[in-house]
């Protein structure tokens, strides 16, 4: 998962390839034609709904692009973010990258090839040797 912080990150879609998904918004409702990403918000780090939005997008709409979380992003939510399909997380003004690079290193079974599925990887490791 790529981590920008805050400062370096511009707010408002910026080009027609970006779609900024609003969390109480339905993802069945979007067209994906020219979509290269999609911004999905945190207006509170206890508003859990973009984590459904990026399943969504992701397991049943087949979302290929880049799935990018704003808003109120803190570093304990990145390994579920990642699991939940997010590709780019846009951290909070006070939360510390290098804390966060951490914190995503400490959870390394999660990634492609691990033990467990997720949103992008359905099959965990040992039912794809099989």
């Amino acid at each position: 998962m790529k981590l920008i912080a805050a400062s370096a990150h511009l707010t408002g879609a910026t080009s027609q390839d970006v779609i900024e998904l609003a969390n109480d918004a339905d993802p069945f409702q979007l067209t994906f034609a020219g979509v290269d990403r999609i911004d999905l918000n945190f207006p509170k780090f206890t508003d859990g709904r973009a984590f459904s939005q990026a399943f969504l997008l992701r397991r049943r709409l087949g979302f290929k692009g880049e799935i990018r979380a704003t808003g109120d992003v803190l570093v304990d939510q990145l390994a579920q973010m990642e699991r939940s399909g997010f590709d780019v997380a846009v951290l909070r003004a006070d939360q510390d990258l290098g804390i966060a690079q951490r914190v995503l290193a400490a959870y390394p079974g999660y990634g492609v090839g691990k033990y467990q599925g997720d949103a992008v990887d359905i099959q965990p490791h040992f039912a794809a040797a099989a």
